[in-house]
């Protein structure tokens, strides 16, 4: 199924993302997280891509067949395309289709100085274009709530996004944000801006501090001050940070709900104590 399709029934969705393991222990946690996530019949669970190689979208393919094969839930596909050419895209898209994968949320990818950029594809809206003509596939794109690190501003951010969009995006499906308030900011811009697709905000719950600092310096997130004094205080605790991190979490995703927004994302880091923990938590509100 189409991802898109979800949206036009005008349902909300809860999704979540996973990353392809690359040893044993971490398919033994794939499997429980992916046991306990799909407790809640999530409408997909994206599958992370990485860049420099075909082992990579292998790994991603064979974890995108599980999820269909096995848990019966349609997966979303990663697909950055700064280090590929044309003839690689054309060799992965051949084999997502081949296994009955039709959605792909098509990235431009992060730049890496230890690989080459091929130069076919500059944006993600480059690849949507190329894309969208193999009408097999939805395409997703992604958004910047508080804008790319790479944007000039917010008015240059809505612009390119909504390029994304007109080449063919169908679905955006936003970067992590710790303040809501940004959020609905975000898409009322979208919305005065004529971007009128499905716009999913994306959670990703707080369970190591240096990592989320890292993140979130990363993508360009705001840091808010409730935010802030939760990892001052606990971010050498690491049982009081998971079970403060995992309270924030669930509450801006209860707002999202709440607000009505198109449906919730979640970064699960395939862990499945975060699994168990948001589908305790938010079981009888979605």
């Amino acid at each position: 199924m189409k991802i898109s399709e979800i949206y036009r029934k005008n349902k909300k969705s809860l999704s979540f993302e996973v990353y392809p393991p690359k040893t044993d222990r971490g398919f033994e946690n794939i499997n429980k997280t992916l046991a306990v996530l799909c407790e809640l019949n999530p409408d997909f669970i994206s599958v992370t891509f990485g860049a420099g190689g075909s082992s990579n979208c292998n790994r991603t393919i064979e974890l995108a067949k599980k999820i269909k094969q096995e848990y019966h839930v349609e997966p979303v596909v990663h697909l950055t395309c700064l280090h590929y050419d044309k003839a690689e895209i054309d060799e992965f898209a051949k084999l997502l289709a081949d296994e009955g994968i039709q959605n792909i949320l098509a990235l431009r990818g992060d730049r890496n100085s230890d690989i080459a950029e091929k130069g076919d594809f500059r944006h993600a809206s480059d690849l949507i274009s190329y894309l969208k003509p193999k009408s097999v596939f939805c395409l997703l794109g992604a958004c910047y709530p508080e804008c790319h690190p790479e944007s000039e501003n917010r008015v240059s951010e809505i612009r390119h996004l909504k390029e994304k969009v007109t080449a063919g995006a169908e679905v955006l499906l936003s970067q992590l944000f710790y303040d809501n308030e940004q959020f609905f900011r975000f898409v009322e811009d979208c919305r005065i801006a004529g971007i009128n697709v499905p716009i999913i905000p994306a959670i990703m719950p707080v369970i190591d501090a240096s990592k989320i600092k890292r993140m979130i310096a990363k993508c360009g997130a705001a840091f808010p001050v409730r935010f802030q004094k939760i990892v001052d205080r606990y971010e050498n605790n690491e049982e009081a940070l998971l079970d403060a991190g995992m309270s924030y979490a669930l509450s801006q995703m209860i707002d999202l709900f709440a607000s009505d927004m198109d449906g919730v994302h979640l970064y699960t880091m395939n862990n499945p104590i975060i699994a168990r923990r948001i589908c305790e938590g938010i079981r009888h509100i979605i």
